[in-house]
């Protein structure tokens, strides 16, 4: 039965052999706690409608709540257009309370959510310049993207603490994302250097079986046996040993228009963990109308994030043509471009770069976005015209990312996500 089925009452009898209607029973709590909830999502207007009147502590959730989307804008569902306007105001004590409120009654994934509304719904970026602001919010990768566009206003006396707060976030995601990633790597390095005669432990089987299928046998079975078949195995492909030396080069190449911060930050996390990787020479360029490369500073992506400028244009031909300057071993490089592909350059020369770039052997993977939330807008015409070049544009997530490595890596088809999937 769902909760908004029709309750049809059952009748049982009880202990005392009194008839007790038991499904009534059990869906009074129910519909309470439904009509609790449509109170705390529609708003003090709906309490007549609903007949439920906050008690305890939901009276304050619901102050909160009215704070934030009590009027001003529209919030789907509920609590909008009622001509009040939210109850914020814009003074740093009173924003700093209602912060203090939402992490205590509310579990963090919300709080987050809830900060998020408040900066876009209440214009509540330059109070983050203040630094016990900063030190009240609860700190994920969006809070980090609005810090990062605010960096050129942010006074001295908050730079400190802003730095903390995306320390923190960095340290968090590096625990999160290392391993995982180390661990995918340096399995695809290995795989990746072929060696012709390998150790018996080291001869990689799928790959020698079919490089040997041409010289399949047939066995003639004895004594009215069925007839067999093997595979002579002339040439061995087997795993190359680990070694300390630059196998492959990676150019992260990432579009810091305002529209990619969660990417410039996951992108900048990894950046910093493939350049700890010996086996790899990693370079990390960012871009708008102007092409930097922070490539000295990966072994502190909080150095790599305050070195990002959001916002801005968008000249992915320029920053192609810097990329492709760097390029000294084609057949052993990889390029990942990461962006929403509105090319404010020339057009038809960003994409002569990416067919002249796959035609020397560069592995080139386009990204529309590394985040948890998928593509954002993206140019779609752009994204056609690389996927025909053999550079199939997708979002990607952080923990897919691994993967998207380490089959370019290989030189195999990338796992790239469900199309259904994709915006």
């Amino acid at each position: 039965m769902t909760a908004d089925a029709p309750q049809h009452a059952t009748q049982d009898d009880d202990e005392t052999g009194e008839t007790v209607d038991t499904e009534t029973t059990r869906a009074r709590p129910a519909d309470g706690e439904r009509m609790r909830r449509w109170r705390m999502v529609l708003g003090a207007d709906s309490a007549e409608s609903t007949g439920c009147t906050l008690t305890g502590q939901d009276v304050a959730m619901d102050g909160a709540l009215d704070a934030l989307y009590g009027g001003g804008g529209k919030k789907p569902g509920g609590r909008g257009g009622g001509g009040r306007s939210a109850g914020l105001g814009a003074s740093a004590p009173s924003v700093a309370r209602w912060l203090g409120d939402i992490r205590t009654y509310f579990p963090s994934s919300v709080v987050q959510v809830m900060q998020r509304d408040a900066i876009d719904r209440l214009g509540l970026s330059a109070l983050l310049l203040e630094p016990e602001m900063l030190e009240a919010v609860e700190a994920d990768v969006h809070l980090v993207g609005t810090l990062l566009s605010l960096n050129k206003a942010m006074p001295e006396t908050t730079k400190e603490t802003a730095r903390a707060v995306v320390r923190k976030v960095v340290d968090d995601l590096e625990k999160r994302l290392e391993s995982r990633t180390r661990a995918t790597l340096t399995g695809a390095l290995d795989r990746s250097a072929r060696i012709s005669r390998p150790r018996h432990r080291d001869i990689d089987w799928d790959r020698t079986i079919r490089a040997n299928l041409k010289n399949y046998l047939t066995i003639p079975g004895a004594d009215g046996e069925e007839a067999t078949g093997t595979v002579v195995p002339e040439r061995l492909i087997g795993y190359g040993r680990a070694s300390q030396s630059v196998k492959k080069d990676v150019i992260l190449c990432i579009d810091q228009s305002g529209s990619m911060a969660a990417s410039v930050v996951y992108a900048s996390v990894f950046g910093a963990v493939l350049a700890s990787m010996r086996t790899l020479a990693t370079r990390l360029v960012v871009f708008d109308t102007a092409v930097v490369d922070l490539t000295d500073q990966l072994d502190d992506p909080v150095d790599v994030l305050f070195g990002t400028q959001l916002g801005g244009g968008t000249d992915i031909n320029r920053a192609l043509a810097y990329c492709q300057s760097k390029i000294t071993r084609p057949a052993d490089t990889v390029v990942v471009l990461i962006s929403d592909l509105y090319e404010g350059g020339i057009r038809d020369e960003m994409l002569k770069r990416v067919a002249a770039m796959k035609a020397s052997g560069v592995q080139f993977v386009t990204l529309l976005a590394l985040s948890d939330e998928g593509a954002p807008a993206y140019d779609h015409e752009h994204a056609a015209a690389l996927g025909a070049l053999g550079a199939p544009a997708f979002a990607c997530t952080p923990d897919l990312f691994p993967d998207i490595m380490a089959a370019a890596i290989e030189k195999r088809p990338l796992p790239i996500p469900d199309k259904e999937a994709q915006p």
